[in-house]
């Protein structure tokens, strides 16, 4: 695992980022809770269901990894995800410890839909901002998600960067946005 290069104080244009990166996390996860809240279903279960969705199957500890959070916050997500029959738990074939989390057709049809809402209302949000500047915040992306992948390995969340991720080679498109991730012409 890699370490940051630390050659003294930041710049100003770095001062700068970090300013602007530090509120628009928050105020991006901000709408993105309520767009997911909207839809009717938590931006953390959406998470979860996203992780089965597109890794497949999960043993809880690795939807705990995947997910990023604590053994007791999983059994609570899906706790609730199977009350409302959007994933079952199943016994693994061959470690009775174990115990498989898998999307139930209802879990996959409400991630179906919540992400294509979530697609267009991301569109809506993209396109507000040039197209050009569209391709160079997707390139921005990939390239720092490079860079996060290289410092953190295998930590980065839910293959983000990786094949088939959003920011990863064969995700949105090389170099250009989606038809899925933008509208904008």
């Amino acid at each position: 695992m890699s370490t940051l290069n630390q050659n003294g104080p930041p710049s100003g244009l770095a001062r700068e980022l970090v300013a602007a990166f530090g509120a628009f996390g928050p105020a991006y996860m901000k709408w993105l809770h309520a767009q997911a809240r909207d839809g009717g279903v938590t931006y953390a279960r959406m998470r979860t269901l996203h992780v089965l969705y597109g890794k497949g199957s999960q043993i809880m500890s690795g939807l705990r990894d995947h997910l990023g959070v604590t053994a007791r916050s999983v059994t609570a997500l899906v706790d609730a995800l199977e009350a409302e029959a959007l994933v079952r738990r199943v016994p693994h074939p061959s470690d009775r410890r174990a115990t498989i989390v898998e999307l139930t057709d209802q879990g996959r049809a409400a991630i179906d839909g919540q992400f294509e809402a979530h697609a267009q209302r991301a569109a809506a949000l993209f396109s507000r901002i040039p197209r050009e500047d569209q391709r160079a915040l997707l390139r921005i992306m990939r390239a720092l998600g490079n860079e996060l992948r290289s410092l953190i390995g295998d930590a980065c969340p839910v293959g983000a960067f990786g094949p088939g991720g959003p920011f990863g080679p064969g995700g949105s498109g090389a170099g250009e946005p989606s038809a899925r991730g933008s509208s904008a012409e």
